[in-house]
């Protein structure tokens, strides 16, 4: 005989973020309803304007190896790969690729796929040990050296003076970039070079990502120097690094720029910031808010009037003094340096990967976090393609409508795409996944030159070769070329997408009878 079951239901208070994440689970449910996206669009057979730049990119500590080779001092990721624990693979940058002593391999690299441009970093402490002071001749030699191979393969080369590996020195005697004086000693350290170089470099980038300088380095920690002030280091640090980035800008115009003939940037990098719903203004003024406090909070000053974007002033101004904070957690620029930075940049580097979609998501009072700052939340459909990154979803569109906020929000400067590319965790050289990546971003890089009329003069494919990705060590790769980091002589080998890349860069753009793959 059946026995009823009595089930007895008890009221349950359920937790503040166990109700936002059911929230952000029913958005994304939602999402399909209201997109104002294609996520795969036709493709757009036209080709680049003639003088469009191609290339590919690197950074010092990534590649170079020789750490502790040639002269050269300690960095902070030679200090931060020590710690056990910080790199997800306990793997350093000692060898990396060892392009210290392959830099004509890869010279050769980019001539056999017809690469106009290389975009690659110098290493501070490698020209100045302690940070400033004595020069090392042997590092500056390098540099030499590889600029020479380059023009010589008439490869130009485009350089970044900084990207991400301060001298460990000026972190132990200074605080590194929470030190105001950081300024004078990028600026004294870029004079160095454009001393040195800047007869043969016509293409200089100042800082390559400093948002992540700021938000990984002094904020989660999980890069180099490793500090953590989510709420607080993260815009001091910022603070210095614009700062910074005005002086050496400055130097160059003052000292350099007519007798050398070149120009001086910065790259900054974004993620486009999708309205959930963009017939809703508050989903529309949510992307606004997030692309403020992540691109803008870089390019407005730089690009505009010398101040942070007002929404950015208002907010962290507003929460500062209900957190109790005697003055706000965002600085000020003294009116000098707002005359300073402003315009000071002659065009703008965009390292772009990924979209997320946003909308307004009030934050706690009591969170003191750069994340809780713009009351704005976001997610990443999980309909989109993955990458061996968890961050790096498949967004084509993005890229486009970043260039077009970007050139709209800024006068319409040129712009160099510095940055793009998609990362697995094989290695292998039937990289499919790859060429559909760069085969869309691309295309849509060339709608919004041809049919948005965006000034994007160059492209630059990250990577030229897998490399050391920072925390993730070897474990995710980004290269066009495999290497073997098991072979002491780190053989380079192409992949599908290098191939598929050459052909873009032979035709300059899409030819409709082209295998399109």
């Amino acid at each position: 005989t059946a026995h009823p079951v009595y089930i007895v239901l008890h009221p349950v208070r359920v937790p503040t973020s166990v109700l936002r994440n059911m929230f952000r689970i029913l958005s994304l449910c939602l999402v399909p309803l209201a997109l104002g996206y294609l996520a795969e669009e036709p493709l757009l057979f036209d080709h680049f304007p003639e003088d469009f730049i191609w290339g590919s990119a690197t950074a010092a500590y990534q590649v170079e190896g020789g750490w502790n080779e040639g002269g050269k001092g300690v960095n902070i990721w030679d200090t931060f790969t020590k710690v056990e624990g910080t790199i997800i693979d306990g793997s350093s940058g000692d060898v990396a690729c060892d392009s210290y002593h392959k830099y004509k391999d890869d010279v050769q690299l980019m001539k056999n796929l017809g690469m106009q441009s290389y975009r690659f970093s110098i290493s501070w402490a490698r020209i100045l040990p302690m940070g400033t002071g004595e020069r090392n001749q042997e590092g500056i030699d390098y540099y030499n050296a590889l600029i020479d191979e380059l023009l010589a393969n008439d490869i130009v080369p485009a350089v970044t003076l900084y990207h991400w590996d301060l001298p460990q020195a000026l972190q132990d005697q200074g605080q590194g970039w929470l030190n105001p004086d950081v300024a004078d000693w990028f600026e004294e350290y870029a004079r160095v070079c454009f001393e040195e170089f800047g007869d043969r470099v016509k293409f200089w980038i100042t800082l390559n990502e400093p948002k992540e300088s700021s938000l990984q380095g002094h904020g989660s920690g999980t890069m180099a120097p490793g500090l953590q002030g989510i709420g607080t280091l993260v815009y001091i640090a910022a603070h210095n690094l614009i700062r910074a980035h005005a002086r050496a800008y400055r130097a160059y115009e003052k000292d350099f720029a007519a007798s050398q003939g070149g120009k001086c940037g910065i790259t900054l990098n974004v993620n486009w910031a999708e309205p959930r719903n963009p017939d809703d203004a508050a989903d529309v003024e949510a992307s606004n808010a997030h692309l403020n406090f992540n691109l803008g909070w870089f390019a407005h000053a730089i690009m505009k009037d010398g101040k942070y974007p007002e929404i950015m002033r208002t907010k962290i101004d507003e929460k500062s003094a209900q957190q109790g904070f005697e003055e706000s957690r965002l600085p000020q620029f003294t009116e000098e340096e707002s005359a300073m930075i402003a315009g000071s940049s002659d065009f703008l580097g965009m390292n772009f990967y990924t979209a997320n979609i946003v909308y307004p998501e009030e934050s706690d009072i009591e969170d003191v976090s750069y994340y809780a700052d713009p009351d704005v939340g976001s997610i990443q459909d999980p309909n989109w393609y993955g990458s061996g990154s968890s961050w790096l979803k498949v967004t084509p569109w993005g890229i486009r409508e970043a260039l077009k906020w970007a050139s709209m929000e800024y006068g319409q400067p040129d712009i160099y795409v510095t940055e793009n590319g998609f990362s697995d965790r094989l290695g292998n050289l039937d990289d499919l996944q790859r060429v559909y990546y760069y085969k869309h971003y691309l295309n849509q890089v060339l709608k919004a030159v041809k049919v948005d009329g965006v000034s994007v003069k160059g492209y630059y494919a990250w990577s030229l070769m897998d490399n050391f990705e920072w925390a993730m060590g070897y474990t995710e790769k980004f290269g066009l070329h495999r290497v073997n980091m098991t072979d002491p002589d780190r053989a380079r080998t192409p992949k599908e997408s290098a191939f598929f890349y050459s052909r873009l860069i032979q035709e300059n753009g899409f030819v409709e009878n082209e295998n399109n793959c």
